[in-house]
């Protein structure tokens, strides 16, 4: 029992703010130009043309709502083949697993979007308050006038970065030029701005004020890569064996001066002496300022490098360790990258076997079958033909049973269709048996439907089922 004096125990610990101090080195120029180069894709891509024809959009990356289709420069994907879009999402994950089971959490450190934008910030920051020193005196500073001007500045700026990434976000969803003409004007629809506010917002708060948190607390990624990490996977690590005892310049008996520079280059904040951290993105960082501090001093680099924990014993017995190519091109990654390359072939071939057409036909279920004056049963079915071309097209529909069954189509002569260029047709047809046939007795008696493209050959089926009368 606590005396009104006592405070209660804390249940967690403050956050820190990470004020991450400058540095240069190969690894920070690999991160400043992947940056440029993620950062100009999402930004530049809504604004590349791609022509395409009369009637169809000229915008070469473009999800289409609004009439279900996915435009990738040449390539046109409709919702029935949706299974490319699950193709390249196995792609991607399969790919994670690769990187990661090669070079640990390489995604988080260099291409994660949390990463790039947060990157993104941060220099901002630095340009607007200063390098480590100076924005964390800013921070320990009253309020004064310099404070909220430095302040408002660098928030104004992040939000205009805010505000252009919720922007290009939706120009994929629409013609770029048009959209970004409708939200100047106030003619935009309630969704585009809704979803550019949301955006906004997430990308300020997480890229300005979460930044390690989202990392930390709210992806799950680190803790499913954990699983996926062997003692043979390379990650950004610490060589103690040869780092301790550390001490301060001149006294220390192993090579680490206990400078502070991984710690004060990182932006999670951590201390990459302590082993590995679930915290750690292995955005190398720490390797660069270290290097540039052993340099300083006349040691060896690599104190602190990318390398395996089955080096360490090797490298602590004074055996040279393995190679990092002998760490990448093992099983376990030949064998990812082959599922990656056999689900990436597959869909490749996909492509290009692909019909220009599809079609399906969906029977009706109430009733099943209508009997006419004669005893004729007559089972109503919707059929869908996607013409996939730029030109109209003519179809011509045919029935396969065992017995002789007729053929209506709704509202036109004979049984040609003609579909117009880039587009779904839905036709009513109508199949009848005559009261003697076999298929008129049976319950769900298999028939097939034949759709023929009247210009190339094409043909296309459907196996449906004709609905009679058992009794």
């Amino acid at each position: 029992m606590t005396t009104q004096t006592e405070q209660p125990p804390r249940l967690f610990e403050g956050r820190e703010p990470v004020f991450p101090q400058r540095v240069s080195g190969w690894y920070r120029r690999l991160k400043w130009w992947l940056m440029i180069f993620t950062l100009g894709i999402y930004y530049i891509t809504p604004w590349i043309r791609w022509d395409r024809g009369a009637n169809l959009p000229d915008q070469a990356v473009l999800v289409d709502l609004a009439n279900a289709r996915f435009f990738f420069f040449w390539i046109e994907i409709w919702p029935h083949e949706l299974y490319f879009v699950a193709g390249l999402l196995i792609m991607a994950g399969l790919g994670l697993f690769l990187f990661t089971s090669a070079l640990g959490r390489v995604w988080c450190g260099y291409a994660c979007p949390q990463t790039v934008w947060t990157d993104l910030f941060i220099l901002v920051e630095r340009w607007v308050e200063g390098d480590r020193n100076e924005r964390i005196r800013l921070l320990r500073a009253k309020w004064s006038f310099r404070k909220a001007r430095l302040r408002i500045t660098k928030w104004v700026i992040w939000l205009l970065i805010a505000l252009a990434t919720g922007g290009a976000w939706v120009f994929y969803f629409a013609d770029a030029p048009t959209l970004l003409r409708e939200l100047i004007t106030g003619q935009a629809a309630m969704v585009a701005y809704g979803t550019i506010a949301i955006l906004t917002a997430t990308t300020f708060l997480f890229g300005g004020f979460l930044r390690e948190q989202v990392c930390t607390y709210m992806c799950p990624w680190p803790r499913i890569q954990a699983a996926m990490m062997d003692e043979d996977s390379l990650t950004v690590a610490y060589r103690d064996w040869r780092g301790e005892p550390r001490g301060k310049l001149g006294k220390a008996e192993g090579d680490c001066i206990d400078c502070m520079a991984c710690v004060n280059v990182c932006p999670q904040g951590i201390d990459i002496r302590d082993g590995q951290q679930v915290e750690c993105i292995t955005c190398a960082l720490c390797i660069d300022a270290c290097d540039t501090m052993m340099e300083k001093i006349g040691k060896p680099r690599g104190l602190i490098d990318y390398c395996a924990l089955s080096d360490e014993p090797l490298e602590r017995a004074g055996v040279t360790p393995k190679t990092i190519w002998q760490h990448i091109l093992r099983l376990r990654n030949f064998i990812y990258f082959g599922l990656w390359s056999l689900i990436g072939v597959a869909m490749v071939v996909a492509l290009f076997i692909r019909s220009d057409f599809s079609a399906s036909i969906k029977p009706d279920r109430n009733p099943r079958f209508v009997t006419l004056s004669d005893g004729t049963l007559r089972n109503a079915y919707d059929l869908k033909i996607s013409n996939q071309t730029g030109a109209a097209r003519e179809f011509h529909l045919s029935i396969k049973t065992d017995d002789p069954l007729r053929l209506d189509l709704q509202g036109v002569d004979g049984m040609n269709i003609t579909v117009p260029a880039d587009e779904t047709m839905h036709q009513r047809i109508y199949v009848f048996a005559k009261p003697e046939y076999e298929t008129s007795r049976m319950d769900n008696a298999p028939i097939r439907f034949w759709v023929e493209d009247r210009a190339s050959g094409e043909r296309n089926h459907v196996d449906s089922f004709f609905a009679g009368d058992p009794k």
